[in-house]
Formats: structure tokens, sequence, C-alpha cells
């Protein structure tokens, strides 16, 4: 297999992250060797050599029997790394705060990534905590105000084709519902999420457009109990300038790395 660039695909590589990306993605769900084996079709002896290897660097972890297996602390201390070292994160930070303070009501910071956002910052509400921050997890463009905001920046040519997988029963599963919900969208300059990826939640998405089109979002999440028809305003009112704040910051200003 080459890339577009012609070079060849390393295989052990490649497999490498294929494991640690499906590690990741089982959270707290531990594997055995032969579910991973199989999972990603490698002989059982390949795979077990391959784990050796990933422990001992710190980029896995076993339990006291050696039987199970699960992502490694060195993956916390990459991504933070990645945290701290783009331009984009540090920029948007303190207006996340700002956001947060004027609204009382938890404001996020995602990146587009494949049909998928990426959670990069978040300042939690005091009225509503969750339990597990969401910074370094992902959710599926189509069910939240951040996934929409930027899918809305992109033609609807580039809309996959459904049925999309429902996080609740609002959730957009077909691509007719999805298309006009993005024309909306578009029309109105940021998205909605009604209880589509949580129930109980509703969030408001604008999408940051300093790269077109738009990588990175930010949006504000309100427990439908709190969420009056002004409360909503003022939602949206802080939230765009906001965005005309972090747009006119220049978050790549000052000779930064641009990054593809």
């Amino acid at each position: 297999m080459s890339e577009p660039g012609g070079v060849r695909e390393v295989k052990s590589a490649a497999r490498t992250v294929e494991l640690l990306e499906l590690l990741a993605a089982r959270g707290d769900r531990p594997a055995r060797l032969q579910e991973l084996a199989d999972e990603l079709g490698v002989p059982r002896s390949s795979m077990y050599a391959l784990l050796q290897t990933l422990i001992a660097h710190g980029w896995v972890r076993t339990d006291t029997t050696g039987s199970l297996y699960g992502i490694g602390i060195h993956a916390l201390l990459t991504g933070t790394s990645y945290l701290d070292s783009d331009p984009r994160v540090r920029t948007v930070r303190p207006y996340l705060d700002e956001a947060s303070e004027a609204l009382g009501e938890t404001i996020h910071l995602g990146r587009l990534d494949g049909w998928d956002v990426a959670y990069l910052a978040t300042r939690e509400s005091h009225e509503y905590l969750r339990t597990i921050s969401r910074v370094g997890r992902r959710l599926p463009a189509h069910v939240g105000a951040l996934g929409k905001a930027l899918l809305a920046e992109r033609s609807d040519g580039e809309v996959p084709e459904g049925p999309y997988e429902a996080a609740t029963p609002n959730t957009h599963t077909d691509r007719g519902s999805l298309v006009a919900d993005l024309a909306a969208v578009r029309a109105r300059g940021y998205s909605i999420d009604r209880e589509e990826g949580v129930l109980g939640i509703v969030g408001f998405g604008f999408a940051l457009r300093y790269d077109r089109p738009a990588l990175d979002a930010i949006s504000c999440s309100v427990p439908v109990a709190r969420l009056t028809p002004g409360h909503e305003g003022e939602i949206v009112a802080v939230m765009r300038e906001v965005r005309a704040k972090i747009e006119g910051a220049g978050p790549v200003a000052g000779g930064a790395v641009q990054w593809r």
C-alpha cells in the first residue's frame, strides 16, 4: 500500500497505530490478547510481541496477571503535548474562560477529525458538572453542535451517506435530514443540537473561520431545564462575540508553524 506522496506504508508502524487506536477506543474495557489479534487480523504471536514492546515503552499497560491490556500513560503524555504545542488551542483558551464566566455554562473547543470531532478544551459549568472530562474524546460530527457547525462549512456533497448511528432518539440518522439541518445552520450562522447528542442537553455551535474550511469550533452546552428563550438569546449573543474575538486574534500569528 502506498500513501498519496508515493511513500510505501510501513506495515509495522501502521499495525502499532491501529493497536493503540483500538485500545484507546475501548476506554475502560481492557482487551485480551486473542481479542486484539482477531480484531486486527494478525497472528497471536505477533500481537504478543508487539504488546510486550509497547508495555516496555509505556504505551500499553497490563494487569497483574498479564492477560488484560489497555492504553498506557505515554498516550496521555503525548496528547497533553499536542494540546500544549497547538497555537490555536493556546489562543482560544482565554476566550473559553470569558464565555464560561459570562454565561455560567459549559464551553467546548473541538476540532474536526475525519467524520468525528475531537474535544481539545472544555470549561465546565458550576451548575452541571460531568463526571468525566470530554477533553481528548471524540464524538461523531452528526450528533453535536460542534460537528454540525463544522459540517455546515462544507458542501453537501462531502456529507457521507447514511444511515448514521443514533446517540439519542433525536439524532439525525439519515443524510436527508442532516443536510436539511446543515442548510439551516448556514442560514442562521450557528448550529443547534437539541438533545441530539445527550438527552437533557442543548448545544449551540460556532465554527471558527481562521481556517477555510473551518476545522475548529466552539460550543455552549446547557441543560434543557435552564434554557429559557431569554437565556438562549444571551448564549447566541455572547458566543458570536467570543467567536469574533477569537477570529480577530490571529491564532497562527507570530511565525507559528502552519501544521497540515
